[in-house]
């Protein structure tokens, strides 16, 4: 079978990837309100599972470098510098926790140790190889949030 494509058919396709991938928010462009992010940073919703893995993965999220989670107990190094995560979604809402993952000095100020994970405010000295870059992408903030939201107590 032949599939013939016209020049109107590739530029819909084209504008079509382009209008999907435009939905994700620069860092840079986040609107912080009263301590919550509203907006989704993808446009799509996170999944718990994948965030469960990036909060875990030490290469990413690291998350329980700092804080402890019941529920991760085969997990290795639970950390006790933040508050234990057990019980955080009765605590706060979907757009609170996309506001602290985001960029927790937002919410908490600059005295929280916490790093703002997709921000680009990230303090003076960053190693070249870091500079402009994020600690964790849009949907990966998606998906954790997501995770966060699991735990319920």
């Amino acid at each position: 079978m032949t599939i013939r494509m016209g020049i109107a058919g590739l530029t819909a396709i084209v504008l079509a990837a382009g209008a999907a991938s435009a939905e994700t928010l620069a860092p840079g462009e986040v609107t912080f309100k009263d301590g919550a992010v509203e907006m989704s940073l993808t446009g799509q919703p996170g999944d718990p599972e994948a965030g469960a893995k990036a909060f875990a993965d030490r290469k990413l999220g690291n998350c329980l470098a700092c804080h402890a989670v019941s529920r991760m107990s085969d997990q290795l190094f639970h950390g006790n510098v933040g508050p234990a995560l057990d019980g955080v979604a009765a605590r706060y809402s979907p757009e609170g926790l996309r506001a602290i993952v985001t960029n927790s000095k937002e919410v908490f100020g600059d005295q929280t140790v916490m790093p703002g994970f997709y921000s680009l405010d990230v303090g003076i000295d960053v190693t070249e190889a870091f500079q402009g870059k994020t600690i964790l992408s849009a949907q990966d903030v998606e998906d954790v949030v997501a995770f966060l939201g699991t735990l319920q107590e």
